[in-house]
């Protein structure tokens, strides 16, 4: 759909004589806006009005800056245009001044626009918007939504866009700026339309419409023509084409359309012809694609071009003419592959592929395979433009709490230097208030003295009772778990006299030995235990799967998944894995009389550790409250771990517990 686009050069007030003397003023100004002086000499004094200003640029000076920046817009030198932008926004940051920093990001983001690098453009409007929205900017603010607005819509945003331009609307609708009005309602009709909302469309451009008379805009751009051929699109889009036929003539009926504005004429035209192919009116075709034709190849408009020639090979199928509709078909092809947009480049091979047999199923395959791409672009570049405004956000966010810091800074300091010159005059006279002052000072340091040693006081016995928890933790899960199993290996070498039953009580003598040596080194070396852990979990795991098997008769299957990287699990972690796995082993040999166990480690999809402990013996109530400490320390410890744990058993169905911890120092992935 036919856009006029809202880009034009933004000229301030008049200069400011302070940088310059009036002479001065006078001579640049005579010169740059002499229309009788070609275009080189105008730009070459722009240039030392603009050298002259930047050599000490005062903040008096940045109204008139700002005028000589924006000619380079108007005459078309963006290198210069971008170059004195940042100018602009060097300085505008150097003297803390709002408008300036707000007007120089929105001039970035127009040459950005003019090199048809969106990303960018969308970026530098959006940090626009947010300065002059946060200085109440009634003025600049409903202009930088338009041009937002303007490049949503050409990045297929829709619903951004018509936020954006219904803000702008709502402020432009009570002013007399009827260009901007007019460009924002005509705009908003566009947008409406491609959203499917065809009454508010109409309704947006019929305003439009009014505003042009209203504002007298008719001018050598044709704004009239060109929104009257946006209601030709939309009716047409309708498949009204009755109506369509008579919106693109009554546009054709501006004076001087085809000497003033060729391009939007031979647009107009081609849109008659088609909306008159599709209604089967064939009175001055295939003449009028061809007039449209000529028009277009005089001005090299290469995109719309591309669009006669995709209607020409209709024309030509619609009346069975298959040898020139494959031939306007195929130079569609080549005109948008120059073009190189994917938009043009799927019209044509869409035709092609209706037209062409021989090579139907080619141009089918291109079609598909540039459609989806297309797609896939455009929600990428909605979210990349989602992205860039999330970023700005943020961006602005920290300038203004570095900003709030700086100002407390700047308070401070100057709070400081008061109070500091009030004491010194207040000292000669105020000598004993002085020392009475001190002395209360030194009495409220006393007290907070003393508050502070009760509350290290009260730390060092928080400390003490979770070193006390911490050691009855140790001695459940560790030194517990072992004898019980010793007391379990003796019971069964009671009733047995034989060599290996000596072999095995001296093993169990000699195991506790080693219980001995771990309660010493409870009392002595708590840390030695993490090392071992941490540097041999696997292990220590594998050995504690072998004890189980000699003490329990049930079948023990055990699986460690090769996957997980056990040198990225914490050592905290590491050790209450091993607590918990000893803690659930125990009360399966006391209380399950299972015949199968099963334990998983296993790394899941989000990256996560899973325990898992399976047994098919007797089960329990897990809402019952428990007597013991056992299933409280696998909770603790689980939690200490910011991990989670889920229990499944119910008495003779046996028992299910799941952990799953972060194999990372971070929360755990849901």
């Amino acid at each position: 759909m036919l856009l006029v686009s809202f880009f034009s050069c933004e000229k301030k007030g008049t200069s400011s004589d302070d940088q310059f003397s009036s002479k001065d003023l006078n001579f640049f100004n005579s010169k740059i806006y002499n229309k009788d002086l070609s275009l080189t000499e105008r730009l070459k004094y722009n240039d030392k009005a603009i050298n002259k200003l930047s050599k000490e640029l005062k903040k008096k000076d940045l109204k008139d800056f700002d005028r000589y920046l924006n000619n380079y817009f108007e005459f078309q030198d963006w290198g210069k245009y971008k170059s004195a932008s940042l100018v602009l926004l060097e300085n505008s940051l150097k003297y803390n001044d709002s408008l300036y920093y707000g007007l120089s990001l929105r001039y970035i983001g127009n040459y950005y626009y003019q090199k048809n690098n969106l990303d960018s453009t969308f970026y530098f409007y959006t940090r626009s918007e947010k300065v002059f929205n946060k200085i109440k900017d009634k003025k600049n603010y409903p202009i930088i939504l338009l041009k937002k607005g303007i490049v949503q819509l050409e990045i297929n945003d829709f619903l951004g866009a018509d936020l954006s331009l219904r803000k702008a609307y709502q402020i432009f609708k009570n002013g007399n700026d009827f260009q901007k009005l007019y460009a924002t309602l005509n705009t908003l009709g566009s947008v409406s339309a491609e959203l499917k909302e065809y009454s508010r469309a109409i309704y947006y451009y019929k305003q439009a419409l009014n505003v042009i008379k209203k504002g007298n805009l008719n001018n050598l751009e044709h704004q009239e023509s060109n929104c009257l051929n946006n209601l030709g699109l939309l009716y047409n889009d309708l498949k009204d084409y009755k109506k369509s036929i008579y919106y693109y003539n009554l546009a054709l009926k501006s004076r001087n359309l085809i000497d003033d504005n060729p391009r939007l004429y031979s647009i107009i035209i081609d849109n008659l012809a088609y909306s008159k192919l599709k209604s089967n009116q064939f009175s001055g075709l295939p003449d009028l694609f061809f007039e449209s034709l000529d028009k277009k190849d005089s001005i090299e408009d290469l995109s719309t071009i591309t669009i006669v020639n995709i209607h020409l090979s209709e024309y030509y199928a619609s009346i069975k003419d298959t040898i020139n509709s494959v031939y306007y078909s195929d130079i569609a092809i080549k005109n948008a592959l120059k073009l190189n947009t994917p938009l043009y480049k799927i019209a044509a091979y869409k035709q092609a592929s209706n037209v062409n047999k021989k090579k139907s199923l080619n141009y089918s395959d291109y079609y598909i395979k540039l459609n989806d791409s297309l797609q896939m672009l455009e929600r990428k570049s909605k979210d990349r433009f989602a992205r860039i405004e999330l970023e700005t956000d943020e961006i602005l966010q920290q300038k203004d709490s570095l900003e709030q810091k700086n100002r407390s800074i700047l308070n401070y300091f100057i709070g400081t230097i008061a109070i500091g010159t009030l004491l010194f005059f207040m000292r000669a006279q105020r000598a004993k208030s002085r020392e009475l002052l001190l002395r209360q000072a030194q009495q409220r340091a006393n007290e907070d003295i003393y508050k502070l040693i009760i509350s290290q006081q009260n730390k060092l016995e928080e400390g003490r009772v979770l070193e006390k928890n911490r050691i009855a933790k140790e001695l459940h899960d560790g030194v517990l778990g072992r004898l019980f199993g010793l007391r379990l290996n003796l019971d069964g070498l009671n009733h047995r006299e034989d060599e290996a039953a000596i072999q095995e009580r001296i093993h169990c003598l000699e195991e506790l030995k080693v219980i001995e040596q771990d309660l010493r080194e409870i009392s002595h070396e708590l840390s030695r235990e993490k090392y071992v852990l941490v540097n041999n979990f696997v292990a220590i795991v594998n050995n504690l799967f072998e004890e189980q098997a000699k003490i329990n008769p049930a079948k023990l299957t055990t699986i460690l998944d090769e996957q997980v990287d056990w040198d990225i699990l914490s050592n905290t972690t590491k050790i209450n894995l091993y607590r918990i796995l000893q803690e659930c082993l125990q009360n399966i040999n006391k209380y399950a009389k299972a015949n199968t166990i099963k334990v998983e480690f296993r790394k899941d999809k989000k990256g996560n550790l899973v325990l898992n402990i399976t047994d098919d013996g007797e089960g329990f109530e897990v809402d019952k409250k428990s007597k013991g400490i056992g299933l409280k320390n696998i909770v603790t410890r689980t939690h200490e771990s910011d991990g989670i744990i889920e229990i499944k058993s119910a008495p003779g169905k046996g028992t299910r517990i799941s952990i799953t911890v972060p194999l990372e120092q971070k929360n755990i992935k849901h």
